[in-house]
């Protein structure tokens, strides 16, 4: 028998729980109940890669003891294959106890959330706004790939019509927050702008904020801390301007944040749209004051989490992208603004979960 991890009571702990919610499931009386059957269906489903990974441990265990039997065996080519099968078992074990660990840490309850995504151009004029739509189209078709839904929101475009100076959107989806949580900071740029006679390398910047959508059960906003404003909608070179007073601003009278919203025809719309980015930026003002207060005992971002600071580089003439919160780099930046940054996001969650252990071990 192999020496067992420290976790593992755990581990059966969790496999018990999961057999019983099996059985659960096979019970005609939760059956009958939609509401429990999925209850029990998503806690049996979020548990089982962890059983799996146990499960595969257990038999690797069970394999190896047959191969040590087999080594005691005269015949050196058997014995041969049988020091091969331990050693195999023993780097899966190895694989399946990481494996393990991270499926242990906890869950965070906004990883399953639909987000607020907030792009503002920066630093660098009309080359900025440039940039906030590059930004934009790339987490637009990352989106695509994973077959989320993207809603605009709130859009403000530049004073050539192809640039962004800040755009709001909803997207929801499966784990769209866990995906996305990190991506939360300012963005630099170094490129020849468009406009760049002398073909001089600018430096602009975008930031981008990534909000857990805020459910009614999250944030409740008492009319009374309300003052709503009806206004004529405006739009860029006085195209798409609505004549009729259908924008609507909504002041926060407690903490003064005020969201204004036009882009849709209708007042009502306008003004439900402004009330849900309303509700997830007070909700996400409540969260930072939670972990502003438990910051120095864990870290709750990958980096320092401060949105000042630069997070990632797009370098066009090195066709190269970097994130220098872990080091990382990679080219064909074209890929990248694609939607093609599922490296990047795999490589910070990494490290995410690398932290979170490291945390655990020295508690």
């Amino acid at each position: 028998m192999s020496q067992q991890p420290t976790f593992f009571p755990k581990v059966q702990a969790i496999c018990e729980r999961f057999e019983q919610l099996t059985r659960q499931l096979e019970d005609p009386e939760i059956v009958q109940d939609p509401a429990k059957l999925a209850k029990a269906g998503k806690e049996r489903s979020e548990l089982e890669p962890l059983v799996n990974a146990y499960r595969e441990w257990l038999e690797c265990e069970r394999r190896m003891a047959d191969a040590r039997e087999l080594m005691r065996e005269p015949d050196p080519e058997m014995a041969e294959m049988a020091r091969e099968e331990i050693e195999h078992c023993q780097e899966r074990m190895r694989q399946l106890e990481e494996e393990m660990k991270i499926l242990l840490l906890p869950r965070d309850p906004l990883d399953e959330k639909n987000i607020m995504l907030e792009i503002r151009a920066g630093t660098g004029g009309e080359e900025a706004a440039l940039f906030a739509a590059d930004l934009f189209r790339m987490y637009t078709r990352y989106a695509e790939r994973n077959r989320w839904k993207v809603e605009i929101l709130s859009l403000s475009e530049s004073g050539l019509g192809n640039g962004i100076k800040e755009v709001v959107a909803l997207i929801t989806g499966n784990e769209v927050y866990s995906r996305l949580r990190f991506e939360s900071g300012v963005h630099r740029v170094q490129r020849v702008p468009v406009t760049e006679a002398s073909g001089r390398i600018h430096t602009s910047a975008a930031t981008v904020a990534v909000l857990p959508e805020a459910e009614d059960i999250d944030v409740k906003i008492e009319d009374k801390d309300l003052r709503i404003d009806v206004m004529r909608a405006g739009g860029p070179g006085g195209q798409s301007v609505n004549t009729t007073d259908s924008a609507v601003r909504i002041t926060h009278l407690p903490t003064g944040m005020v969201v204004i919203c036009q882009d849709e025809k209708s007042q009502l719309k306008n003004k439900a749209k402004a009330l849900k980015i309303l509700k997830t930026r007070l909700l996400e003002m409540e969260r930072e004051k939670q972990e502003a207060a438990i910051r120095e005992e864990r870290r709750s971002q990958v980096g320092s989490g401060d949105r000042s600071e630069k997070i990632r580089t797009y370098n066009f003439p090195q066709d190269r992208v970097t994130d220098h919160r872990i080091g990382y780099t990679r080219h064909n930046l074209q890929g990248v603004l694609d939607g093609d940054i599922d490296d990047i996001i795999s490589n910070l969650r990494a490290f995410r979960q690398a932290e979170l252990l490291q945390a655990g071990t020295e508690s």
